[in-house]
């Protein structure tokens, strides 16, 4: 990685200020996982780049994933094998350029049969999709698939129905904290590649010089309500489900490339639902499955996810009361948890921004049916669009995007960032369990925040009844990671509000508190930003028919 030079921080107002006052090679719109990699992809390859994002990073789509690294066993069955190969290529890049976000997640498959010919071709034609899941690049985990018997299935899931249980397969994905993954990705751009990363600054306009090429592009920061001009060569699209309002505004008529598709989570304590691995079990009548997966450092597992058609607010999709009974209903079809809505502690829901289908071919009623391929276009403009997609190929992505502007750049550099190491990757490692939870958040810059620890031991303390975030985790995101409300410390630089909802409002103005000074609250704005939280959170769990 280069060294820096006039970034040496990850702070916004150092950034805005470099916006307003630098020209840019590209302006890259949207900070979510796309974006981000498409800010580092073009930043490591020598050109002058901008990201901007409207809201908080990654706060559209790419923090409310599954949070799944994966290739996308299903896609086997819509005979999707380029699109398997590719997810599982790029997994194992993730797993190597971000060991300490991304970490290998045994898969569990169990095995429900009405008789023994019903069970036989059950288990053989597991076996013979996920032997192709494994041939398609899954064994470069450094596992392949393998049988289980009912005894180790049910250790894996305890509350599993034995009546009709036969047996179960194990295969292995991985698992990220997806939020942190697109932060950690703007930061590599910004620290090692002096990108310049700004949220919370919407693009309103692209102005275009009289051969009709990219000249600026109009932004607003939507913190400070001002207007200002960004100078730049090119801008690239990346703002996922909103990517027809860009279209809309460079070309100047509406645009419908995208189908957005909706998908919520739950999540329990895992004393409710016990699992140590993930697990995914089949949606009777709908041709479904839904996954269970323990969150890695907090005693809850979620459940997800729902893929239904949606033509509500992109700002503001919620899970529903039918939404969180549809999850339960499968979850309590396959387990004896019983699992009612009072057992839920958080729910979130994001939009797939899928690509809508060809003129000439219609809809199904089915979005799980539309593909997760991505398209790259470019219409000479010096405005480059990267849609559809899904986050595991986020890198592909980007790489198919900043190629695109090759005609605007000379002598454009081939990708760095096969092989790229992410901010945090480095020689340190944890020796206790303290460390080890915040090394697999912050890495390398961990001893950054034990520093804090040894100077105030206070902040070494939980800061959420049940969870394991620390005090000092809150004080650091304020003060290094570009957060600017309590919710991007709340639901995104942490995943507490996913956690627990309850617990995480309870412990909401003690946060406040703590960060105020860091973040400039005097009491009244400590105050609001608790209100604002409060207000995000109960609206989620009135729409989910849930009490908060």
């Amino acid at each position: 990685m280069c060294q820096h030079t006039y970034v040496t921080t990850f702070q916004r107002a150092q950034h805005l200020r470099a916006l307003t006052t630098s020209s840019f090679d590209v302006v890259v719109i949207g900070a979510g996982m796309t974006g981000a990699g498409v800010a580092l992809d073009a930043a490591s390859r020598g050109l002058r780049v901008a990201l901007i994002e409207a809201g908080d990073i990654a706060s559209g789509t790419s923090s409310k994933s599954s949070k799944m690294v994966h290739g996308g066993l299903r896609y086997l069955q819509q005979k999707e094998f380029r699109l398997v190969y590719e997810n599982l290529r790029e997994r194992q890049r993730l797993l190597a350029n971000a060991p300490y976000l991304v970490q290998p997640l045994p898969f569990l498959i169990p095995l429900f049969g009405s008789n023994v010919v019903a069970a036989k071709a059950l288990v053989k034609g597991y076996a013979t999709a996920l032997r192709i899941y494994d041939l398609s690049g899954g064994w470069r985990i450094g596992h392949r698939y393998r049988k289980i018997t009912r005894a180790e299935t049910l250790a894996h899931l305890p509350t599993l129905r034995t009546e009709r249980l036969v047996a179960g397969f194990l295969y292995y994905d991985a698992r990220g904290d997806d939020a942190r993954v697109a932060l950690t990705l703007a930061k590599t751009a910004a620290l090692a590649f002096d990108a310049t990363v700004v949220n919370y600054t919407r693009a309103l306009s692209v102005t275009k010089d009289a051969a009709g090429r990219v000249a600026s592009v109009r932004c607003r920061d939507e913190v400070g309500a001002e207007e200002f001009e960004v100078t730049t060569r090119a801008v690239v699209n990346a703002s996922g489900v909103w990517a027809d309002d860009i279209f809309t505004m460079t070309e100047h008529h509406p645009s419908h490339r995208i189908t957005p598709a909706k998908g919520v989570h739950v999540t329990v304590s895992r004393t409710r639902l016990p699992a140590d691995v993930a697990a995914v079990l089949n949606v009777a009548h709908d041709h479904r499955s839904i996954f269970i997966v323990p969150f890695d450092d907090a005693p809850f597992t979620y459940i997800g996810t729902t893929d239904t058609a949606y033509d509500g607010s992109l700002e503001d999709p919620r899970c529903t009361r039918d939404d969180v009974e549809y999850l339960l209903d499968a979850v309590n079809a396959s387990t004896s948890s019983d699992l009612t809505v009072d057992d839920v502690t958080g729910v979130w829901a994001g939009l797939r921004p899928l690509l809508a289908p060809a003129t000439g071919h219609t809809l199904s009623e089915r979005t799980a049916d539309l593909s997760r391929r991505h398209q790259v276009s470019d219409t000479g403009d010096g405005v480059v669009h990267v849609t559809g997609g899904k986050w595991t190929t986020y890198r592909q992505m980007a790489e198919d995007a900043v190629d695109a502007l090759a005609p605007y750049e000379t002598n454009m550099p081939r990708t760095r960032t096969k092989s790229l190491a992410l901010y945090g990757v480095g020689g340190w490692r944890p020796r206790n369990e303290l460390e080890a939870h915040l090394y697999h958040r912050y890495g390398s810059e961990t001893p950054r925040l034990l520093t804090m620890i040894d100077a105030d031991p206070t902040l070494g303390e939980p800061a959420i009844d049940g969870l394991t975030y620390r005090r000092v985790e809150f004080l650091f995101c304020a003060r290094e990671e570009m957060a600017v409300t309590l919710v991007d410390l709340l639901t995104r630089r942490t995943r507490a509000h996913l956690h627990d909802a309850r617990a995480t409002l309870r412990a909401a103005p003690a946060i406040a508190e703590l960060v105020a000074g860091v973040m400039g609250w005097d009491e009244a704005t400590a105050a609001a930003e608790v209100d604002a939280y409060r207000e995000l959170a109960d609206g989620e769990f009135t729409a989910a028919g849930l009490d908060l």
